[in-house]
C-alpha cells in the first residue's frame, strides 16, 4: 500500500495527463466501499483487468451521509481509502464529496468507466460523458449474495 497514491483532485489531473503521454489505458469506478468484502475484491480486479491503471473514486464520509444516512460510513474516508490502496488491483484512490462522481469523472477523461451489472447505462452517472469523448462503459458481474447492506443487516 502506498499512501501517496491517495491523489488530490490537482494530483489525479495531473497524473492522468502523465498517464496518457505513455499511452496508458485508465480505468474509472467509483463507490462507497464501506465495508471492504469479496464482492468488492473481485469487482475492482476485474476493473483493473481492463486498463493499465485502475483509479478509484471514495465517496467522503459527508457524501456517504447524503447517500446512505446519518449512520453511515461506518469507517472514515481516510480508513476506507488505506483498505483500497492496499489491495493489488488499486492503483490510486481519489476522494470526492459531491454525492456523484461526475465532475471527477469530467476531470480524469476516462477511456474506461465501469460499474457494477445492477445498474442499466442510462443510470451509470457519467457514461454520456465518457462515451462522448472517445471512451467506453462496462458493466462488471457481481459476485452473488455479497453486499454491504447485507453485511451491515447481519450486524445489527
Amino acid at each position: 500500500m502506498n499512501l501517496k497514491n491517495l491523489l488530490s483532485k490537482r494530483q489525479v489531473k495531473a497524473a492522468c495527463k502523465r498517464f496518457r503521454k505513455k499511452r496508458k489505458k485508465i480505468v474509472f469506478t467509483n463507490g462507497v466501499f464501506d465495508i471492504i468484502h469479496r464482492g468488492h475484491v473481485e469487482y475492482l480486479a476485474k476493473a483493473k483487468k481492463m486498463g493499465d491503471v485502475l483509479l478509484v473514486g471514495l465517496n467522503s464520509d459527508v457524501s456517504v451521509k447524503r447517500l446512505k444516512g446519518k449512520l453511515r460510513p461506518l469507517q472514515s474516508q481516510q480508513d476506507r481509502a488505506v483498505i483500497l490502496l492496499a489491495l493489488e488491483a488499486v492503483d490510486y484512490v481519489v476522494i470526492f464529496g459531491e454525492v456523484t462522481p461526475l465532475n471527477l469523472i469530467k476531470l480524469i477523461e476516462p477511456d474506461v468507466l465501469v460499474k457494477g451489472a445492477d445498474y442499466k447505462i442510462g443510470d451509470i452517472v457519467g457514461a454520456d460523458f465518457v462515451k462522448e469523448n472517445g471512451g467506453i462503459v462496462k458493466k462488471v458481474k457481481l459476485t452473488k449474495g455479497k453486499s454491504t447492506s447485507k453485511i451491515a443487516r447481519r450486524l445489527s
